[in-house]
């Protein structure tokens, strides 16, 4: 494709003596520049790239793009300067991609908890009824059956918009994903727009990011000004101030507030599922999720209203939704063999953290153990929260580490304590695969021990590396040790 073609909705300014090129590919990352290949260097947190535009070149690259000239424009290059490169990533990958976004049908959804499930069981219902269905989200990336790893919830512009082009070229016929709120304050969205969109929920995360929950709502809120309708939570604070300020068709659910488009009424909350009569209108349908916990009647809602919005029916919706399961690292139970169960849950905030904590709570004849940490150089202010959260909903917790990254794990664990009280029980053990086998080889009959903030990540990262831990294969080699048989 020609740079010109290319850049053809960018507003930018040749500074170079050569102004065309054929680009063969687009990169961000000038490790990856190659011959031909477009370099866009944008100001990142903890690097600038126009610090490597040389490198850039010296693989390769046929052209630049960037927010400053270098102080050297090497001859046979095209350098095009632009006010805002992070947004021109998005506008580039999309002209590169030939706009795979025109060929899909999109389904979005943020807030603070539910993402994963709820996009997962749109995802599942679209393909139970027919639609050819992609996926992107914090588990992981589907197109059709292959599925892959995800570094991010929300990838960024070129990857986002190369994955769309997978899909398109698959016959997908629509792609639902999970939208963060740092996608959309960086652009990493720019240019999409959603058939659906769906708002959860919004409780204390990302702080350290957005700085207090008001710019966090605001920046959950962009992605309304992109979509034909709204889905919205309206028993959510938050979601009921959304829902008053969208400027598009909404529909609200609740399983409160009979003034919303889709109420849950008789709610009955079982070990191994959650089931409702759904009221729309003059549509009245029973759902069946086989996934426990209230939590799990809000994300079927999500889910639900969703392919509502999309034009599906109630009654097929409901019945697509019955062969639904759960998700990996969501309530996910790991098979042990004894007289005591052990529960897998990505719960990372004080509010999902209390969510699960309560499901559990309802159906456990023992104790309930938690095993959590905090993640490092994120929102500090909720790990005290968490600690006060675990210490009020476990029996007994055991406080360790999550992912430290760059931080002190004994300095989170001291903020997640300031949390805690002397009425709560607890025992520190910072290593993590120490903390589980101590958990399991103290678990009594009828126990339930709940790991909570890794959900299905395989790794711990500290001091910027990714160590492999499995919370399953952690497990299992505390149920083969001696004191554990």
């Amino acid at each position: 494709m020609l740079l010109t073609e290319l850049l053809h909705n960018v507003p930018a300014v040749c500074v170079s003596r050569e102004k065309e090129a054929e680009i063969t590919s687009v990169c961000c990352d000038s490790r990856k520049a190659e011959k031909g290949c477009l370099f866009i260097a944008v100001r990142g947190y903890q690097s600038d790239g126009h610090r490597f535009i040389a490198s850039a070149v010296e693989r390769g690259a046929a052209a630049v793009l960037a927010e400053e000239a270098p102080e050297e424009i090497p001859a046979g290059v095209a350098v095009y300067l632009t006010e805002n490169t992070r947004a021109a990533v998005a506008d580039a990958a999309a002209a590169f991609y030939r706009h795979p976004e025109r060929q899909l049908r999109l389904v979005g959804v943020t807030g603070t908890n539910g993402k994963t499930t709820s996009t997962h069981l749109i995802c599942h219902i679209l393909e139970q009824t027919g639609h050819p269905c992609g996926l992107i989200g914090t588990n992981g990336i589907r197109i059709r059956e292959e599925l892959r790893p995800a570094d991010r919830t929300t990838p960024d512009g070129l990857e986002l918009y190369a994955l769309l082009r997978e899909m398109a070229d698959a016959g997908c016929e629509y792609a639902v994903m999970e939208v963060s709120s740092h996608s959309l304050v960086l652009d990493r969205v720019r240019g999409l727009h959603y058939a659906a969109a769906a708002f959860t929920n919004l409780t204390q995360d990302h702080l350290d990011f957005h700085g207090d929950m008001e710019h966090y709502f605001e920046a959950k809120a962009l992605l309304f000004d992109r979509c034909d309708t709204a889905v919205i939570n309206l028993d959510d604070a938050y979601g009921a101030r959304l829902a008053q300020q969208v400027k598009c068709p909404v529909i609200t659910f609740s399983a409160k507030r009979d003034e919303a488009r889709l109420v849950a009424k008789n709610v009955r909350l079982q070990p191994d599922n959650v089931q409702a009569v759904l009221v729309r209108d003059n549509d009245i349908a029973r759902m069946r999720l086989n996934i426990p916990g209230m939590f799990s009647v809000y994300n079927g809602l999500t889910a639900i209203a969703c392919c509502l919005a999309l034009g599906m029916g109630l009654e097929e919706v409901t019945e697509a939704l019955r062969t639904a399961q759960g998700v990996k690292g969501r309530a996910e139970i790991v098979p042990t063999g004894r007289d005591f169960t052990v529960m897998i849950d990505y719960s990372h905030t004080p509010d999902s953290m209390e969510n699960i904590l309560r499901t559990v709570r309802d159906y456990a004849k023992g104790r309930v153990i938690g095993v959590f940490g905090a993640g490092g150089d994120r929102d500090k202010t909720k790990r005290p929260l968490m600690g006060k959260v675990g210490g009020e909903g476990c029996d007994l917790c055991v406080v360790t580490s999550d992912n430290p990254r760059s931080e002190d794990p004994d300095a989170i664990i001291q903020d997640i304590l300031a949390g805690m009280s002397a009425k709560h029980r607890y025992k520190v053990i910072p290593d993590r695969r120490e903390a589980i086998a101590w958990a399991v080889k103290h678990a009594q009959p009828d126990d339930i021990i709940v790991l909570m903030g890794k959900g299905q990540e395989t790794y711990q990262e500290i001091c910027g590396v990714k160590h492999h831990l499995d919370e399953r294969e952690e497990v299992a080699k505390a149920l083969e040790a001696p004191e554990a048989r």
